[in-house]
Parts: C-alpha cells; structure tokens; sequence
C-alpha cells in the first residue's frame, strides 16, 4: 500500500485462519492497524465506532458478520439464533441503507439452505460476492463519471479539473475505486488532469484523514480545505463540479450523505457548479419518497464535537469550554431538486424518480 496507484481493500478474509479483517479507519492516516472480526460484538463495534464507515463497506461487513455469526454459533446456529444476530448487527447504525440490505441478503441465502453444515460457507459465499459486486459498481461508476470530467477538461484545456468532495467516498468506503473518487482515478488513469479539494469533513475529519490519504495513495494532486471553504472557492471559480458520495438515496431523488453536505449543494446551485452524487444501486432506499422527512438521521456521541480526535480525552484536546453542550448530527439530507444527477453502475442519470426507474426498471 506504499505504491502511488497500488489498490488496496479495507475488508477482506484471510483465507489461511478464515478470519475477516479490516482496516481501523480511526487511526488513519498516521498508523496502519488491521483488527480481526472474531464476534458479532466485534462487528457491531466494528460499525458503531467506525472502525469501518462508509455505505458499501457497511453493508459487506454487515454481511460477513452473518458469517462471523454462523461460525461462532456452530451446531447451535439455528434459526433463532440466526435471525437474532442478524437484527442486532442491523441495528448497529440507522442511516445507511446497506447495512440492513447487506444483512438481509446474506441471512435469506443462509436460510435458504437446509444443510446447516452448508451455512457457514453459505454466509462466507455471499458476502463475498456482494463485496465483489461493489467493487464491479464502483468501476462502472467510475467508467460513467469520468464522461462529465472529461467533458469539463475540453473546455479548459491545459488546466486541472478541479472537483470539490465532502467526508470520504473511496476505496476506505467501497471496498475499491469508490464511489466519488471512482470517476477521479478513472480520469487519472487517462491522463486528464485533475484536481480535488478536499473538504476536512468535522468532526471526525473523515476528508482531512481518509480522503487525502487515499488520494495520496493512489497519486491524486488534492489540496485538505475546512468545510466552510467551499462556498468561497466556487465564488471565484475554483470549483468546476462537486462529486460526493451517500449513504442513502431516495427513488425520488433525495439525498443523505455526511452533514455538511446540503451546504455544499446550496453553494454549488448559487454558483452553476454541477452537484453530482455517486452511488451504487445497493443504496437506494426504494421504500422512501420524501428523504427530509423519512431518512432516520443519526445522531452520535456529543464527545465527537467537543474533543479534537487524539490518544485519549484530555484538557489538552477539549475543544470548546467544559460546561457547553454540543449536538451531534451525523448526517443531512439534500433535496432532489439542488442534485444535478445521480452517477450510478448503469449510467448518469437526473435526481428524479422517472429517470432513476429508467436506469432500474426492475425496481418498479
């Protein structure tokens, strides 16, 4: 992973002790740390604490902690018991719509088979074709998007695309390429050059921590910004589109992603800046029309606002004075009608239901 370009997965089994793996995203990017998912409880903890985040990547680890579950329950597994550890990893965080669609797939392939010596390679099976099938969307998705840079890069010839992203949307949340980084790496990779501002995503800094060090990786000029910059930058043309990511869309077109995001929209829609939203079709929530008032919005720990991220909790990273409360949102949701289109595995589509139908008829 020292390589610019080099790819790299933040879950995976290794196949010798058949244990589930993942990179710690709390302690990046100073320190590499890999935990094992020995438990369901670790899974959930896994989830919660976000040692893994990110729609897609929650949703794999949601399914392979059926696996983790069948292998821990052995000759006991059931269906009750099955079903029961399946609703308490479905619970680990609400947002995310691929959480309980990765869970539920998984758990419906395992009941499905009456063998219950079959079941644990059952579990170990579909989880691993699910993170396959992100990793094959967020190609595509990559494939699709870089059309609109490379649309943008004929109109500014021998100047950097430059594209705005929020919170972190690649390979440390899609298992590989991304999904707002995908169309990033795809026009690298064709010589377009391009450049992203990357938003520092507060409070847990998923854009200053994650972002720039998978952009780093991969070899991708990126410059860190605070989130209250964007704005600015578009007013003086520094921004020629936003792409970012979700972690759940509606049918119709409305979009949850890290909070902070309906500002960038609203700053992008004031300048004419194209506002993109890249997502594969594991997360649309195609039981919701009205995302403001449907999308449960998750709400975390207040500590997260009031301490800087460090070792521990000391006086010497509390933020803001002792006695102050502080609120924790965790997500908002941007409106259809400020979302210039959806970047999806099947193509580019607009942020409305007759156009998303279109690309996914099945659905219907």
């Amino acid at each position: 992973m020292s390589k610019p370009g080099e790819r790299f997965r933040p879950i995976w089994i290794d196949h010798q002790s058949d244990v589930v793996k993942v990179i710690d995203q709390r302690a990046l990017p100073h320190e590499l740390v890999i935990m094992d998912l020995n438990s369901v409880d670790q899974v959930i903890f896994a989830i919660k604490e976000m040692v893994v985040r990110g729609a897609p990547l929650i949703g794999v680890t949601g399914a392979y902690g059926i696996f983790v579950a069948l292998k821990n329950g052995k000759d006991n597994a059931d269906e009750t018991y099955i079903k029961g550890e399946a609703g308490k990893i479905r619970k680990a965080r609400p947002t995310a719509v691929n959480l309980s669609w990765g869970v539920k797939r998984t758990l419906s392939a395992v009941l499905s088979e009456k063998d219950p010596s079959r079941q644990i390679d059952i579990a170990r099976q579909v989880a691993g074709e699910i993170a396959e099938e992100e990793v094959k969307n967020s190609r595509n998705i990559g494939q699709y998007g870089v059309k609109l840079i490379r649309e943008i890069a004929r109109e500014k010839p021998g100047k950097p695309v430059n594209i705005l992203t929020h919170c972190n949307a690649g390979s440390l949340a899609c298992i590989e390429f991304g999904t707002a980084t995908a169309p990033i790496y795809a026009a690298l990779e064709m010589g377009i050059d391009v450049h992203v501002w990357v938003d520092e995503t507060r409070p847990l800094n998923q854009g200053a921590r994650l972002t720039a060090w998978e952009l780093g990786k991969y070899g991708v000029p990126h410059t860190v910004i605070t989130d209250n910059a964007g704005g600015h930058l578009m007013q003086h043309h520094m921004v020629d589109m936003v792409i970012v990511g979700t972690d759940r869309s509606t049918y119709t077109g409305d979009v949850a992603n890290k909070i902070g995001t309906y500002l960038k929209a609203l700053a992008a829609k004031d300048n004419n800046i194209p506002f993109y939203v890249a997502l594969p079709s594991s997360t649309f929530d195609w039981t919701i029309r009205d995302g403001v008032a449907d999308i449960p919005i998750e709400v975390r720990d207040p500590d997260e606002v009031r301490y800087i991220p460090g070792a521990a909790k000391s006086r010497d990273n509390l933020l803001m004075p002792e006695t102050s409360p502080a609120a924790n949102y965790a997500f908002d949701v941007t409106p259809a009608r400020l979302v210039t289109g959806f970047i999806t595995e099947r193509g580019v589509c607009k942020a409305s239901e007759t156009d998303v139908r279109r690309l996914f008829p099945e659905k219907v």
